[in-house]
């Protein structure tokens, strides 16, 4: 059997194709000897190696073996059936893995949009639970600020300097803070537009840029939980939104070098899988 490249095996009716290779990733587990060793519960049948264990798990563990990575749904909550599973086929760094459920179950994430429309500005401060969310929101909203000459607020600007960008305000890493619209100061029009990506339109509109705003969060699957008002004297709206983030992916490290034991060690991987 060493001399195949490609095995098949059928798990409790389910069934399975992979390298050898594949199987042969910590070379101490069940499955790394089943190829060369005659395991009871392993049993060649027609050409394919049947093993009277949980099909649908199994496709976790060879996603697992094919890229030494835990990356689950975010309904799953079989850990301790998956867990058992790996046990069983003697990759314990996996099983390690799963016992510390915390480390991959999704979490709760909270973000907070404050609105306040004061006469011809509009501004927006963003506070979410988690940084790195507002990291890269942060990457996708650009401000543009210009000069525009005039008369008066209903005086047409007869001509305008070109657009520059304006950094955000990051008070902190878990919030940011910008505006749009317009104000006069001495005899020159301040302008300033939002652009969210991957939207390129520039926009000066308060209640525009809420709009896109909203519509960026929701295609990012969170969902709107609560809208209140915080100072109705001041006009502050505060819209909360919530969703299930998924886990990094834990990234398994073989140590490869000769005479090792396939010891593995853990480590956090910033791939992460698409929801």
């Amino acid at each position: 059997m060493s001399s195949r490249e490609v095995i098949v095996l059928n798990v409790g009716g389910v069934r399975f194709v992979t390298r050898v290779s594949t199987l042969q990733q910590f070379p101490e587990s069940r499955l790394a000897r089943m190829v060369h060793d005659n395991d009871r519960e392993f049993k060649l049948e027609d050409g394919e190696f049947f093993v009277d264990r949980d099909g649908a798990l199994f496709s976790y563990i060879m996603d697992f073996l094919r890229t030494l990575q835990v990356s689950l749904p975010t309904d799953f909550s079989d850990y301790q059936r998956l867990q058992r599973e790996a046990e069983f086929y003697g990759l314990y760094p996996l099983a390690d893995l799963l016992s510390q459920e915390h480390l991959l179950k999704p979490r709760l994430e909270i973000l907070e949009v404050r609105f306040s429309l004061q006469e011809m500005q509009t501004f927006f401060r963003i506070f979410g639970s988690c940084s790195t969310t507002i990291e890269a929101l942060a990457g996708q909203i650009t401000v543009f600020t210009g000069q525009q000459s005039g008369q008066g607020w209903n005086s047409p600007f007869p001509s305008q300097k070109p657009l520059v960008p304006l950094p955000l305000e990051r008070p902190s890493h878990h919030d940011l803070v910008f505006l749009c619209g317009t104000e006069y100061s001495g005899d020159q029009f301040m302008a300033r537009y939002v652009s969210i990506k991957p939207d390129n339109r520039k926009l000066i509109n308060g209640t525009n840029v809420l709009g896109l705003l909203f519509d960026t969060l929701l295609k990012d699957g969170f969902h709107l939980i609560s809208t209140r008002t915080v100072a109705s004297e001041e006009k502050v709206e505060c819209y909360t939104f919530e969703r299930m983030k998924r886990a990094a992916g834990l990234a398994i490290m073989v140590n490869q070098t000769p005479g090792s034991s396939g010891v593995a060690q853990a480590r956090r991987s910033q791939v992460q899988k698409r929801k």
